[in-house]
């Protein structure tokens, strides 16, 4: 007669994997609690001790200092400096952005050609640019090229009349009219564009002719902006050497601009090696494809090739539109007037350090949030559907 198998014995609590695993974790988000509250706990302390203000009414109390390259006065409120450090850090950002994607594909293309001359300058650039420090760069941007290369107001740069190039900044054309409404206008002009390349789409999958979508949106986006500009009575004014200064036109800070073009220089070295990158992720089958039915080598790169590459380096390059941002805060160490400079300033004419910089902190992650929302929103859109 067989016997019954034996039934194994439970293992105990203390010794069950599952168990070990939660009290670890456990344990560990203890402690970080634990951290955080001692931490507090001092700051609470040595607050008190200090008669230290936590609050955020300093931001009522007058700036105390001028921003330059605006009306700002020191009559006005922290709050106020506060919201022209975000514009400045935002402009700087936005035009970034913008600059050093287009200048990082057209180099990571560069590193493709066929071109010996062409393929090396790129090589050089990405390798040079990427391996020097930003804030150096930056530092020699602000000292050596716009302090030093740049001729004095006397003796400025005026390029067809339309540009004031010197050492205290550069002068260019600029409108003249209400900025929310051409705001409006170019908003509109976007929208109208992208419903007209939406119906050259959907005619030519009816007609297999082809869409030249991009064309006719910008077609109707130029006749847009145009006739809405003559109708809205807007112009253009050209600036000029005046004295010790110019006038007219926008000026651009020495700090803005040397800031603007050291981000946009490094940031496009990275780009651009993740473009090539990605452009050689493409399966070769595709360029042979386009080869076959006599695509022309710019069309293959533009309607082909470009449009899979950045689906592949969407998240990448989206990483480096947050070091941009991030890095924006170097301006502070050329004295340009972006989030983090106006901090520091604020703090030492003696308003509290700690709240301060959080609200410093805070704004800077929200942005961060923000461009992370809108990459990622186009990184769907652009991401490959399997089926």
């Amino acid at each position: 007669m067989s016997s019954l198998p034996s039934t194994p014995a439970k293992t105990p609590f203390y010794r069950d994997i599952r168990t070990l695993k939660w009290a670890f974790q456990i344990a560990a988000l203890l402690l970080v609690f634990a951290l955080l509250y001692w931490l507090y706990s001092n700051y609470q302390e040595n607050i008190s001790k200090s008669n230290i203000q936590t609050d955020l009414r300093f931001l009522d109390n007058p700036a105390n200092f001028t921003i330059p390259g605006n009306d700002f006065d020191q009559s006005q409120p922290v709050r106020d400096a506060f919201v022209q450090g975000f514009l400045n850090t935002i402009r700087v950002s936005f035009v970034g952005i913008l600059l050093a994607t287009a200048l990082g594909t057209l180099v990571g293309i560069a590193r493709l050609s066929k071109n010996f001359m062409v393929r090396t300058l790129g090589a050089v650039y990405v390798e040079l640019i990427r391996n020097l420090p930003l804030l150096l760069l930056i530092t020699f941007m602000n000292l050596g090229v716009v302090l030093q290369a740049f001729p004095r107001i006397e003796d400025a740069w005026v390029p067809l009349d339309l540009f004031v190039i010197s050492n205290r900044g550069i002068a260019i054309p600029w409108y003249l009219g209400p900025s929310g409404q051409l705001a409006l206008i170019i908003l509109a002009a976007v929208v109208i564009a992208f419903i007209v390349g939406k119906i050259r789409v959907r005619q030519a999958d009816k007609t297999g002719k082809q869409d030249r979508a991009w064309i006719y949106g910008l077609a109707v986006f130029a006749i847009v902006l145009i006739g809405s500009w003559i109708i809205f009575g807007y112009s253009f004014e050209t600036p000029f050497v005046d004295g010790r200064g110019s006038t007219g036109g926008l000026r651009i800070d020495p700090s803005l601009f040397a800031l603007l073009a050291s981000l946009v220089i490094y940031t496009s070295s990275h780009i651009a090696e993740i473009v090539r990158g990605s452009i050689l992720a493409v399966n070769r089958g595709q360029g042979e494809a386009a080869d076959a039915i006599a695509l022309s080598g710019s069309q293959k790169m533009r309607l082909i090739i470009l449009p899979q590459a950045f689906r592949i380096a969407m998240p990448a390059i989206g990483n480096q539109y947050l070091n941009l941002i991030k890095n924006t805060s170097l301006g502070a160490t050329i004295s340009y007037f972006e989030l983090t400079q106006v901090a520091q300033i604020t703090v030492g004419n003696g308003s509290p350090a700690v709240p301060a910089f959080t609200l410093t902190l805070l704004v800077y992650l929200g942005i961060s949030l923000v461009t992370s929302l809108v990459v990622n929103y186009f990184n769907r859109r652009l991401a490959l559907v399997e089926r």
